[in-house]
């Protein structure tokens, strides 16, 4: 495959960024978008030339690090990681357009990566079970009902990985911190901390300058977990019951 890039280059946070065009040749339909983007980074290297900064670490779709926007879809045009994705999904000779997420509380760092500690920040707030609830043994032993089980561990599923937030017209992050209080408060041991939970969370998530939800749903199309939509209710759910004090 020959492909046209075009990839967003930016020296620095204040620096004036702008899109490059690369071409790219005799790329197998079976080399990963990243490993894509490590053969051009090899001939920028050759050519003595700055390669394309971009972030990646597992690259088997569970870290998060590697998102990115293109041609206009966060991920790319499967619902997947960009890691994940595979360059049979594009066409000889397309042009591909590749950004970095666009979200004021991401801040671009260089090239494709941005600083996504924010969502670092939400979890310190009230992400996590501080209460003892005893040794593992102990607290295997709690029971669970199937049901709940199994919600908690579709919206533990959520990666972090910032697409919600970048196909978000508002930039919000609410099913980020959706998924991450239904994973806690379906569980027992989450149930201490769960008013403090939602209230410090959404307090974070605003101080960072994310946008509000208006269920436009364009986060959960874009979630490479497929996260519902529904998270964002129960949130919203809490949310009214800690300040209502009914917890």
């Amino acid at each position: 495959m020959n492909l046209t890039l075009k990839i967003w280059r930016q020296d620095g946070p204040r620096a004036r960024g702008e899109l490059v065009t690369y071409q790219v040749n005799d790329i197998s339909p079976d080399m990963s978008f990243l490993e894509m983007l490590d053969v051009l980074n090899e001939r920028l290297n050759a050519e003595g030339t700055e390669p394309v900064a971009f972030d990646s670490d597992c690259r088997e779709g569970i870290c998060g690090m590697c998102g990115l926007m293109i041609s206009g879809d966060a991920h790319g045009p499967e619902k997947t990681t960009t890691c994940q994705l595979h360059m049979r999904s594009f066409k000889d000779g397309e042009t591909i357009t590749i950004e970095p997420w666009r979200a004021d509380a991401f801040p671009i760092i260089r090239d494709l990566v941005v600083d996504r500690s924010a969502f670092d920040r939400i979890i310190q707030a009230g992400g996590f079970i501080s209460v003892n609830t005893g040794s593992a043994p102990d607290a295997n032993a709690t029971p669970v009902p199937k049901p709940k089980a199994d919600r908690a561990f579709m919206a533990a599923e959520c990666i972090g990985c910032g697409a919600c937030v970048a196909a978000c017209p508002n930039a919000a992050a609410m099913l980020f911190m959706g998924a991450k209080i239904t994973h806690l408060g379906e569980l027992p041991q989450g149930q201490p901390e769960r008013a403090m939970r939602v209230q410090a969370m959404v307090a974070q998530h605003d101080q960072e300058g994310f946008g509000g939800c208006t269920n436009i749903g364009e986060c959960s199309a874009a979630c490479p977990k497929g996260i519902p939509m529904d998270v964002i209710s129960q949130l919203n759910h809490d949310l009214r019951r800690a300040g209502s004090g009914k917890f």
